[in-house]
């Protein structure tokens, strides 16, 4: 499993790349635009060809998922901590029927004792962040933990192979794609070796 995170601000034509990454086969990508307001995102979505709304999950403005055919939603760490005491309540007025549901993390314990059933979860971070600077890498490894882990942070086509020795289910990537002269180009690497690492 292949995540691609949004930029955190907008790059030149973004969602064009993003329509290409679409076709080139990316099938998750995590909208995360903290700077965004509601009718932003609204507006954004719309600029993205709907055949790919469903490949789409969101970070912010939860309730998105009611008014355009998604993929799910993503927890941050600090909003998990905030309302997953009381899941009955925060998904009451979501129709996440069929979607996913995901969270960070940034400690392998903390995911391990979480009991509530996420999709999958992405633990941060493996290695020094390619996106942003002085986050160092922490080398995670997660072989004896019974969930699905996609690894984040200084993910590139160098440390794909590691990473899954590490004993993550899959890999999310940011600067490895957007902070590149060519993001799909970038991409189709990435998914190229994830591939060939993955069906060993």
């Amino acid at each position: 499993m292949i995540v691609l995170i949004a930029p955190e601000n907008d790059i030149p034509n973004e969602i064009e790349i993003l329509n290409q990454l679409f076709r080139e086969g990316l099938l998750v990508y995590h909208l995360r635009k903290p700077e965004k307001n509601y009718e932003e995102h609204v507006a954004y979505l719309n600029k993205i060809d709907k055949e790919y709304h469903n490949r789409i999950v969101v970070h912010y403005f939860h309730e998105l998922i009611n008014d355009f055919n998604l993929k799910g939603i993503h927890f941050q760490e600090q909003k998990r901590i905030d309302h997953i005491d009381n899941p009955g309540q925060y998904f009451k007025n979501l129709d996440m029927f069929g979607k996913t549901i995901s969270s960070s993390f940034h400690d392998p314990d903390v995911l391990k004792t979480c009991y509530f059933e996420f999709d999958y979860h992405l633990l941060s971070p493996v290695f020094s962040s390619i996106s942003k600077k002085g986050y160092q890498g922490k080398g995670f490894e997660v072989n004896h933990i019974d969930k699905t882990i996609i690894g984040m942070g200084g993910i590139s086509e160098e440390t794909i192979e590691e990473t899954i020795k590490l004993g993550f289910k899959g890999i999310g990537v940011l600067g490895g794609v957007w902070n590149t002269e060519n993001p799909v180009e970038s991409f189709k690497s990435i998914k190229r070796s994830y591939q060939a690492f993955t069906t060993q």
